[in-house]
């Protein structure tokens, strides 16, 4: 499908500081930006929630030839409960095997030059170890109750490319192109279960062709989380996008390219903001006052 790129995978994260340092100090990822917002996503972005939060892109480079992590923090909840849907990130850097066994942070050896850590949280990250690749981030691996419509429906209606097929590991791994972070599809041989933990890929297409996703979805009988709405960012640019929820309750945005490639690009003060926000950021504090916990979501 022309010009279609996969962009972020958004994770719910209970505690910013642990998760900064993991993304930071383990991975070896930069700030790209990060900005405040005082009331839920119209898109649903940060989930379900009405409150303040925050969200921060976090990559190996510029998100225009990346595949970064967008990473949103609710300010009163503390964590969220994992389920079955999100089965990995795989990533090719031998510095970060070294940054792991050199803080002490858990890794565990699954394959040959193969790493399994996990993200605070729970969310688990293979990492290769060889020598990084241009963008490192090589797949992101759903789980799936039924390869087969799942395949369909990614590769019919959204446009994904066939890359490869695993009949004895029932996987099947798609992308848009071959120089872009890839999607595997897992069948866990039953249902998906998305937690309260669940997160969202999203990928950029040309502005025009989101009417016709959308037209495409509604003519399939295809579910829209949310039909094609304009999202603004306080100083930067508006974007709009369309989401999208696959057979197994997958959440998938699509968003406007051209507009995206300006709200997306790097702030040099992400890295300040991110450490400011954290050091003001008293809702522990303020809960451990009330003799309150942070609720888990």
């Amino acid at each position: 499908m022309v010009m279609r790129r996969a962009l972020h995978f958004v994770f719910k994260v209970g505690d910013r500081t642990k998760t900064a340092t993991f993304y930071r100090e383990v991975l070896g990822m930069k700030i790209l930006r990060h900005e405040e917002f005082e009331e839920g996503c119209k898109a649903s972005c940060n989930g379900p929630y009405d409150g303040k939060w925050s969200k921060t892109m976090v990559g190996f480079g510029p998100e225009d030839d990346h595949f970064v992590a967008e990473l949103t923090y609710n300010y009163g909840v503390g964590e969220y409960h994992l389920g079955n849907d999100f089965l990995g990130l795989t990533l090719q850097s031998s510095q970060a095997v070294i940054n792991a066994k050199r803080l002490g942070w858990p890794l565990t050896e699954v394959g040959e030059s193969l790493y399994l850590t996990h993200a605070p949280g729970g969310y688990p990250f293979y990492l290769v170890d060889k020598e990084k690749s241009p963008d490192p981030v090589q797949k992101v691996c759903l789980g799936v109750s039924d390869l087969q419509k799942s395949t369909h429906y990614w590769n019919t209606f959204l446009g994904m490319k066939i890359m490869d097929k695993n009949e004895e590991k029932k996987t099947i791994l798609m992308g848009f192109a071959d120089t872009q972070c890839k999607l595997e599809l897992h069948d866990i041989s039953g249902t998906v279960d998305h937690g309260t933990a669940f997160g969202r890929i999203a990928f950029a297409c040309p502005r025009e062709q989101l009417p016709d996703l959308e037209a495409l979805m509604k003519k399939e009988n295809q579910k829209i989380l949310t039909p094609l709405v304009s999202l603004d960012t306080p100083g930067k640019a508006t974007v709009e996008v369309v989401i999208l929820s696959d057979p197994d309750g997958h959440e998938i945005c699509f968003v406007g390219d051209e507009a995206f490639r300006q709200l997306s690009m790097a702030d040099p003060k992400g890295n300040e903001l991110l450490d400011k926000a954290m050091a003001e950021d008293k809702s522990d504090e303020w809960f451990a006052e009330q003799n309150k916990q942070k609720a888990a979501a």
